[in-house]
């Protein structure tokens, strides 16, 4: 398993670092990877990602599943970020019942793109769906992916939108102790 480093730093009073309420900042390799989540979500590693669930396993209802992709440098503005969403949730080999239309978002400092698909859990017999989500900035390109029960999408599609409001990636950070501007 891959060795993961878990730091809770006391902060000065000043610090800068600011999550909407109700939120907690998650930081990933010095910044490559940087979003808000549920301040009462558990924290798991995993062997090759980092997963947020509502409650603790196996009692969850949910799991963000987050890990974090270096590129080689050069430019990668030619390869379609929409493209390869749109071939892994084609690939989502758990019979999916519906599949959604792939969504951009270009932001001056990242893009990423997003799509969801449904299928019925093989072990509960339930509905659920799955978002796949692929951001980049300069050579860093973090997957996320949400799977939750249907019933639970109209509570955790804010937290989504959340998640994607707050992600930065490829910013990096020095000194956590002298904080990040609060971006919105």
């Amino acid at each position: 398993m891959a060795k993961w480093d878990k730091r809770t730093l006391k902060l000065p009073e000043k610090h800068g670092w600011h999550a909407r309420p109700g939120y907690k900042i998650f930081v990933a390799d010095r910044g490559a990877v940087r979003f808000d989540f549920p301040e009462d979500w558990v924290v798991v590693p995993d062997p090759d990602s980092i997963k947020f669930h509502d409650k603790q396993p196996p009692d969850d209802d949910c799991t963000l599943a987050v890990s974090v992709m270096t590129l080689p440098p050069g430019d990668w503005s030619g390869l379609k970020l929409s493209l390869l969403v749109s071939k892994l949730v084609e690939k989502d080999t758990r019979g999916s019942t519906l599949r959604g239309q792939v969504i951009e978002v270009k932001r001056t400092d990242l893009e990423l793109a997003w799509a969801e698909v449904e299928f019925i859990d093989p072990n509960e017999k339930r509905p659920a769906r799955s978002r796949t989500c692929l951001a980049r900035s300069s050579n860093v390109q973090p997957l996320i992916t949400f799977d939750f029960w249907v019933d639970d999408a109209p509570r955790l599609g804010k937290i989504w939108d959340e998640i994607l409001r707050s992600l930065r990636v490829a910013e990096p950070i020095i000194d956590p102790s002298l904080g990040q501007p609060n971006r919105g």
